[in-house]
Protein backbone atom coordinates (compact mmCIF):
# COMPACT_ATOMS: atom_id res chain seq x y z
CA UNK A 1 0.00 0.00 0.00
CA UNK A 2 1.10 3.47 -0.56
CA UNK A 3 0.50 6.76 -2.70
CA UNK A 4 2.49 8.04 -5.63
CA UNK A 5 3.00 11.20 -6.85
CA UNK A 6 3.70 11.90 -10.58
CA UNK A 7 3.52 15.29 -12.15
CA UNK A 8 1.27 17.32 -10.06
CA UNK A 9 -0.91 14.49 -9.18
CA UNK A 10 -1.00 12.57 -6.40
CA UNK A 11 -2.41 8.59 -6.14
CA UNK A 12 -2.29 5.61 -4.24
CA UNK A 13 -1.37 1.68 -4.94
CA UNK A 14 -2.65 -1.04 -3.33
CA UNK A 15 -1.93 -4.90 -3.58
CA UNK A 16 -2.87 -7.95 -2.13
CA UNK A 17 -3.24 -11.17 -3.19
CA UNK A 18 -6.70 -10.88 -4.95
CA UNK A 19 -8.81 -7.96 -6.27
CA UNK A 20 -10.66 -7.38 -2.82
CA UNK A 21 -7.07 -6.94 -0.95
CA UNK A 22 -5.70 -4.52 -3.26
CA UNK A 23 -8.61 -2.29 -2.96
CA UNK A 24 -8.53 -2.73 0.88
CA UNK A 25 -4.79 -1.37 0.53
CA UNK A 26 -5.46 1.03 -1.38
CA UNK A 27 -8.26 2.33 0.92
CA UNK A 28 -5.87 2.26 3.83
CA UNK A 29 -3.33 4.62 1.56
CA UNK A 30 -5.96 7.05 0.63
CA UNK A 31 -6.90 7.19 4.09
CA UNK A 32 -3.03 7.92 5.11
CA UNK A 33 -3.26 10.85 3.32
CA UNK A 34 -5.84 12.44 5.36
CA UNK A 35 -5.17 11.03 8.55
CA UNK A 36 -2.78 9.01 10.68
CA UNK A 37 -4.58 6.52 10.74
CA UNK A 38 -2.93 4.52 13.49
CA UNK A 39 -3.68 6.46 15.74
CA UNK A 40 -7.92 6.07 15.36
CA UNK A 41 -10.04 3.62 17.30
CA UNK A 42 -12.07 1.27 14.83
CA UNK A 43 -15.29 2.22 17.37
CA UNK A 44 -17.96 2.31 14.64
CA UNK A 45 -18.80 0.52 11.87
CA UNK A 46 -20.44 1.35 8.30
CA UNK A 47 -21.43 -0.91 5.80
CA UNK A 48 -22.32 -0.70 2.40
CA UNK A 49 -23.11 -2.37 -0.95
CA UNK A 50 -22.72 -1.67 -4.88
CA UNK A 51 -22.98 -3.39 -8.33
CA UNK A 52 -20.31 -2.74 -11.08
CA UNK A 53 -19.19 -5.73 -13.63
CA UNK A 54 -15.76 -3.66 -14.74
CA UNK A 55 -13.02 -4.06 -11.89
CA UNK A 56 -11.34 -0.98 -12.61
CA UNK A 57 -14.56 1.23 -11.79
CA UNK A 58 -14.95 -1.34 -9.18
CA UNK A 59 -12.24 0.08 -7.75
CA UNK A 60 -13.02 3.71 -7.95
CA UNK A 61 -16.52 3.15 -6.82
CA UNK A 62 -15.32 1.29 -3.60
CA UNK A 63 -13.12 4.55 -3.29
CA UNK A 64 -15.43 7.38 -3.54
CA UNK A 65 -18.06 5.15 -1.79
CA UNK A 66 -15.78 5.34 0.90
CA UNK A 67 -15.06 9.09 1.13
CA UNK A 68 -18.89 9.24 0.78
CA UNK A 69 -19.41 7.31 3.52
CA UNK A 70 -16.94 8.67 5.72
CA UNK A 71 -18.39 12.41 5.42
CA UNK A 72 -21.71 11.50 5.64
CA UNK A 73 -21.43 10.07 8.78
CA UNK A 74 -18.18 12.05 10.45
CA UNK A 75 -15.82 9.84 10.31
CA UNK A 76 -11.96 9.33 10.07
CA UNK A 77 -11.68 5.71 8.84
CA UNK A 78 -8.71 3.50 9.74
CA UNK A 79 -9.83 0.02 8.92
CA UNK A 80 -11.75 -1.89 5.87
CA UNK A 81 -12.69 -4.76 4.54
CA UNK A 82 -14.41 -5.67 1.58
CA UNK A 83 -16.09 -9.10 -0.19
CA UNK A 84 -17.35 -9.91 -4.08
CA UNK A 85 -19.90 -11.89 -4.65
CA UNK A 86 -20.18 -11.60 -8.84
CA UNK A 87 -21.09 -7.91 -9.48
CA UNK A 88 -22.09 -7.21 -6.06
CA UNK A 89 -19.95 -5.69 -3.81
CA UNK A 90 -20.13 -5.51 -0.03
CA UNK A 91 -18.07 -2.86 2.01
CA UNK A 92 -16.68 -2.29 5.28
CA UNK A 93 -15.35 0.52 7.16
CA UNK A 94 -14.23 1.44 10.89
CA UNK A 95 -13.34 4.41 12.67
CA UNK A 96 -13.68 7.07 15.19
CA UNK A 97 -16.00 10.17 14.84
CA UNK A 98 -13.29 13.35 13.78
CA UNK A 99 -13.07 15.23 16.84
CA UNK A 100 -10.69 17.70 17.94
CA UNK A 101 -7.82 14.67 18.61
CA UNK A 102 -7.43 14.29 15.30
CA UNK A 103 -4.76 15.85 13.57
CA UNK A 104 -5.80 16.22 9.39
CA UNK A 105 -3.85 15.78 6.27
CA UNK A 106 -4.19 16.47 3.45
CA UNK A 107 -7.96 16.20 2.60
CA UNK A 108 -8.95 13.48 -0.34
CA UNK A 109 -12.01 15.17 -2.36
CA UNK A 110 -12.34 11.77 -5.16
CA UNK A 111 -10.99 8.91 -7.18
CA UNK A 112 -10.61 9.56 -10.11
CA UNK A 113 -10.13 7.84 -13.71
CA UNK A 114 -6.76 9.53 -14.60
CA UNK A 115 -4.22 6.69 -14.71
CA UNK A 116 -6.54 3.87 -13.31
CA UNK A 117 -5.16 0.31 -13.22
CA UNK A 118 -6.10 -2.90 -11.60
CA UNK A 119 -4.53 -5.98 -12.97
CA UNK A 120 -2.51 -8.99 -11.97
CA UNK A 121 0.90 -8.40 -11.14
CA UNK A 122 3.81 -11.00 -10.28
CA UNK A 123 3.15 -10.71 -6.70
CA UNK A 124 -0.73 -10.84 -6.72
CA UNK A 125 -2.89 -7.72 -7.63
CA UNK A 126 -2.56 -4.18 -8.04
CA UNK A 127 -4.91 -1.46 -8.23
CA UNK A 128 -3.53 2.09 -8.45
CA UNK A 129 -5.53 5.58 -9.43
CA UNK A 130 -4.76 9.65 -8.98
CA UNK A 131 -7.05 11.09 -6.42
CA UNK A 132 -8.32 14.84 -6.15
CA UNK A 133 -7.17 16.43 -3.66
Amino acid sequence: MGYFEHDADIGVIGCGATPEAAFVAAAEAMFGIMVNTRALRDERHIVFEFDETDLELAFVTWLNRLLAEARRHGLALCRFGLRRGGSRWLGEAWGQAWDDTIVPGTEVKGATLTMLSVRAAASGWEARCVVDV
